[in-house]
């Protein structure tokens, strides 16, 4: 059976739309109301260039809540666990938000663009009506909003020697989750050296809707060379390196030490912030359950529509949350939310697949080590 998705005012498009419709776009999803390109005509291709060689993806749905204003600094620090003390102006930080009962709200990657000023680079859920309503709430001389600015992703080994054509010699000092403005034939951008993968990119903020296409094509001229091609957030590379997708592995329901950001979490701070009674309280008493990784063998399996039901001698243990046939490994993989006591490595669990159960066994992260190369 087959579906379409229907096209209308209602879900935004973004400023590189029309280019990736031209470059052969065949797959899209909704995300932060937006359509977001999740694959062109061949996935292999799309995962061996972002692997070996440079992709270009329009991740224009990750968009920015921008907090401006006298008590800026103050909001972003309460509405996050993290310290953010070191977070200096041209610097983005991860930062995990929850809601009070230690629960993730979202994910973001916060860049300080003054002292003043600061953007949360969203994933999939309304943080700026969050945002607005805590700021509201708490009385902040803030203003919340949503700007024009739109992102657009180079990621791979080669995704250097791109923006390098693109910008100029000084991205080689540019540090990993570093950022500065710059200009591109009269295009304004915000340049920061990050990305949804483990191979190695940048993110271009578009700072003019009205210059997508322009944009798109400077991008397609400079990386011609370099065999740049369309791509899109990568869900194989991604599930293989371990990184997070707020809404598949970490849903509302998951607190920050479930799906392992632990890390992120800074309870020695003198000052307040959102949730932080709960996860002193989870930390003492240590979380209820963990995200892992798992192995299974059998046919290579297709992403899975909705969470798999996981057992362990009979007994419910959680649920895999993401699977996908690893070409690095040749097996099939995933990341499950399980129980705790069922979470230590080398457990077999039984895993009640769409159509299918397998035996899975319960490995370390991330699932492939860095710089495995394909076969």
């Amino acid at each position: 059976m087959s579906y379409q998705i229907t096209f209308g005012p209602r879900v935004r498009k973004s400023p590189f739309f029309d280019c990736t419709v031209a470059d052969g776009v065949r797959h899209f999803t909704i995300y932060n109301q937006m359509y977001m390109p999740t694959g062109y005509s061949d996935p292999q291709a799309e995962y061996r260039r972002l692997l070996e060689g440079v992709s270009m993806w329009d991740v224009a749905a990750e968009r920015q809540v921008e907090i401006k204003g006298r008590d800026a600094e103050r909001l972003v620090r309460y509405l996050t666990p993290r310290d953010l003390k070191d977070c200096a102006i041209g610097k983005g930080k991860y930062v995990p938000l929850c809601d009070h009962q230690g629960r993730l709200i979202n994910d973001p990657v916060l860049l300080r663009l003054a002292d003043d000023r600061f953007w949360l680079s969203i994933a999939d859920s309304d943080v700026l009506l969050w945002v607005r309503a805590v700021a509201a709430e708490g009385g902040f001389d803030v203003t919340v909003s949503e700007p024009d600015v739109s992102p657009l992703a180079i990621q791979g080994p080669k995704a250097e020697a791109v923006v390098i054509d693109l910008l100029g010699d000084w991205v080689r000092d540019l540090k990993y989750f570093w950022f500065r403005e710059a200009d591109v034939d009269g295009i304004p951008l915000v340049v920061a050296r990050s990305g949804w993968s483990k191979q190695g990119g940048f993110e271009l903020y578009l700072c003019d809707g009205s210059k997508g296409e322009a944009l798109w094509e400077r991008v397609k001229k400079a990386g011609a060379a370099h065999g740049i091609g369309p791509g899109a957030p990568n869900y194989i590379e991604r599930v293989e390196s371990g990184l997070l997708s707020y809404g598949s592995d970490n849903l509302a329901d998951s607190t920050p030490y479930e799906v392992g950001l632990g890390k992120m979490i800074n309870l020695d701070r003198s000052d307040d912030f959102i949730g932080k009674q709960a996860l002193f309280k989870e930390a003492e008493q240590g979380p209820a359950r963990l995200l892992v990784g798992i192995t299974f063998d059998g046919e290579p399996v297709p992403s899975n529509q909705h969470p798999w039901p996981v057992r362990v001698d009979g007994k419910s243990a959680g649920a895999v949350r993401v699977v996908c046939h690893s070409p690095r490994l040749a097996q099939n993989i995933g990341l499950a939310l399980l129980d705790r006591p069922f979470t230590a490595l080398g457990t077999i669990l039984e895993i009640e697949g769409e159509g299918a159960t397998y035996r899975a066994t319960v490995v370390p992260q991330p699932l492939v080590p860095p710089g495995t190369p394909l076969p």
